[in-house]
């Protein structure tokens, strides 16, 4: 058995507009967005009479990709995680690589995005950061130094 690639990583957000708006502003694209009701649907998430609406976003010329998801039903399910400390048990984050950090946290602070602590300097390798965005998701961002 051989894994191929990590075809993406999905987010269950409330707001998906804001999530996308998030998301591109980091330099992701857009591929689409889709309804998805259907009885395979139901089967892939164990849920009978699933509804939501999901939109895919791609790495530009990278293989990388994530799933947006909003579910209309059944009702989602708030586990207070928007605040939760990255240190939370099944709470992880997404890293993306950045060629300028300070202009990222400063397009993603205008949406919302706040700082978790400060931008650190990992030895002469990296600059980076966590930032928490729509969500309350957390994402990491790095800039490679040399």
């Amino acid at each position: 058995m051989t894994i191929h690639r990590l075809d993406n990583v999905g987010i269950v957000v409330d707001d998906l507009d804001a999530a996308i708006a998030f998301f591109t502003e980091l330099g992701m694209e857009l591929e689409g967005r889709a309804q998805i009701e259907a009885p395979w649907a139901d089967r892939v998430v164990g849920f009978d009479g699933m509804r939501s609406e999901i939109a895919m976003l791609r790495v530009p010329d990278g293989p990388g990709r994530l799933e947006l998801a909003r579910y209309f039903a059944p009702v989602p399910v708030d586990a207070g995680l928007q605040s939760a400390p990255p240190n939370t048990l099944g709470l992880h984050r997404v890293m993306f690589a950045v060629d300028d950090i300070d202009d990222t946290v400063e397009r993603l602070r205008r949406h919302g995005a706040e700082l978790l602590g400060d931008i650190a300097q990992f030895e002469d390798a990296y600059r980076l950061c966590y930032l928490r965005g729509p969500e309350g998701i957390i994402v990491g961002v790095a800039e490679q130094l040399r």
